[in-house]
């Protein structure tokens, strides 16, 4: 198990250097003047913009920015807007909001997806099935955007059951509709992942000798066949973490939320290319770690699956 974890880990170091210099070179690829608006309504003064463009290094070719702004990144720094504030910063403040509302919305699709996939996988067609498989095929065809409004104006404007926006403290209670707002579109493929899953695994080989076998069916679902049909579903759960914080614009958008969301649409309308790099290399990270633990609880469902 170490070995191939040190050899998932290594595999890892070119994964992260592709992907961040792809996404570096697509941000700085963007045409713009980065200093357009800086000085009022009034263009910069030429001494100014050269003296920005030397300072942030904006006259090196993308491979020499890009080797210095990763030799700064190994320090722990994550580069400064171009009004002088810390990217670091920024994000320590919007990543943890966007993890919990991630996290939530996570929650919210796991159970709730695991549940109804759950049941409809192992009772068949009937009234519980069809009714699942039209909720989820109605979630699928709903965009996200408008599944936010429509929430937002009947539960926080019409029946005030709700508030319709997130305060700046944005706790876990607060979090909650928003999370299900954001996991939404998650939570009906869940469903239906659990489901076709099940009920390919209930014709399975070893579902039939457990039975032969008399074991108890709680035995037989909870032990068997549940861990094996778990797989696919753990493996689109854990990946869906960084799609989660990277798409949550939209849903953070709706609700007022100042997470990651906001702050890669402020750095993309005002051409501050450090915040959004920042950011990408936060979720590359996310995707990373998160793809190698999965990899690891593969072992703990499947005793077939060995890391040797």
């Amino acid at each position: 198990m170490g070995r191939y974890v040190l050899r998932r880990l290594l595999q890892l170091v070119p994964v992260f250097v592709g992907t961040t210099f792809l996404i570096f070179v697509l941000v700085w690829a963007v045409p713009g003047d980065p200093f357009t608006g800086m000085c009022g309504d009034r263009p910069c003064p030429p001494a100014f913009v050269a003296a920005m463009t030397d300072k942030y290094n904006l006259n090196d070719n993308v491979i020499v920015q890009y080797l210095k702004y990763m030799g700064a990144l190994l320090t722990g720094d994550f580069g400064q807007t171009y009004s002088e504030q810390s990217v670091g910063d920024l994000i320590a403040l919007a990543a943890p909001v966007s993890l919990r509302l991630a996290v939530v919305a996570v929650a919210i699709e796991a159970i709730v997806g695991v549940t109804a996939g759950i049941l409809t996988g192992l009772r068949g067609r009937g009234f519980v099935d069809n009714l699942v498989l039209v909720s989820t095929l109605f979630l699928i065809a709903i965009p996200t955007f408008v599944t936010g409004f429509v929430i937002q104006i009947v539960l926080g404007f019409q029946l005030e059951i709700l508030t319709p926006t997130v305060s700046s403290d944005a706790t876990w209670g607060e979090l909650i509709i928003p999370g299900f707002v954001l996991g939404s579109l998650s939570m009906a493929y869940v469903s239906r992942l659990t489901r076709t899953s099940i009920a390919e695994n209930r014709r399975a080989d070893y579902m039939r000798t457990a039975l032969a076998k008399g074991q108890p069916k709680r035995r037989i679902v909870g032990v068997h066949l549940l861990r094996n049909s778990a797989i696919p579903v753990l493996t689109f759960l854990g990946t869906d973490i960084g799609n989660l914080m990277g798409g949550a614009i939209v849903t953070e958008g709706i609700f007022g939320i100042h997470g990651i969301g906001k702050l890669v649409y402020d750095g993309i309308i005002d051409k501050q290319g450090t915040i959004v790099v920042g950011v990408v290399v936060l979720l590359v990270v996310v995707f990373l770690v998160v793809n190698l633990l999965i990899d690891l609880m593969y072992a703990v469902l499947d005793p077939r699956i060995r890391y040797d």
